[in-house]
């Protein structure tokens, strides 16, 4: 890939392909954390059928996300999840814990995580739910308060338009999204600004890694450290 001249986006099977990368190096490195999953869906009516012969999104799920506070917690040990699709992905409830963020006298907050293609952008999208141990949902005032203080400052200062709720694209149901405008700028002169990112053709195999290790900070999402060190 020629950096110089790419506009920071990628085509839905540069995303499939930089899916698999992260869930292979995510297991890899990190075995001891929950792990991510490609689930696979029934095509969409915009999908060009030479695209991409599966299509899906990537999931992180039931897992309890870290405080800043207890930031150098040590992680604990999970079994790894199977691949699903998209007709059993709601049914199973395997609960994962990355790092217990609440203190003992909040009720713990379970999140899923899913990343999402978004074709008109042509960027990755986080999509997110947060709820109770009982499945109900939080509210979005009752969300805001589990979030990193960074997160809360940047919700305010965008006047909403920063997270919104709209339908989960596979799931039909309402779930919380980091709006993607912007993402193939800042991805575009986050490869610039480092060679290595780009060496040997690697940047699609990268891309997700390095993106999410700036998302996943709006939820308090952490990547392992041997992940970024190998960028």
């Amino acid at each position: 890939m020629d950096i110089s001249s790419w506009d920071g986006t990628i085509s839905l099977a540069e995303f499939h392909a930089a899916a698999c990368a992260l869930v292979e190096k995510w297991k890899k490195v990190s075995s001891a954390s929950p792990p991510w999953s490609w689930v696979s869906c029934p095509k969409q009516p915009w999908v060009a059928s030479h695209e991409v012969s599966v299509e899906g999104y990537l999931s992180l799920e039931n897992i309890i996300l870290v405080s800043i506070k207890e930031e150098h917690d040590e992680l604990p040990s999970f079994p790894q999840k199977e691949e699903t699709s998209c007709s059993d992905k709601e049914e199973s409830i395997d609960i994962a814990t990355l790092v217990q963020g609440q203190s003992d006298h909040d009720e713990i907050c379970y999140y899923d995580l899913h990343i999402v293609y978004s074709a008109p952008y042509r960027v990755p999208v986080l999509y997110f739910r947060v709820y109770y141990s009982d499945g109900e949902p939080l509210q979005f005032e009752d969300i805001k308060k589990h979030l990193p203080a960074h997160s809360a400052k940047t919700l305010l200062d965008s006047k909403w338009t920063f997270i919104t709720q709209e339908e989960h694209p596979y799931l039909n149901r309402p779930w919380y999204k980091l709006h993607p405008c912007g993402t193939g700028e800042w991805m575009k002169l986050l490869f610039q600004g480092d060679v290595s990112l780009a060496r040997n053709g690697a940047a699609i195999e990268v891309y997700l890694i390095s993106w999410l290790s700036f998302v996943g900070q709006v939820v308090g999402l952490r990547i392992p450290y041997e992940m970024l060190n190998q960028l």
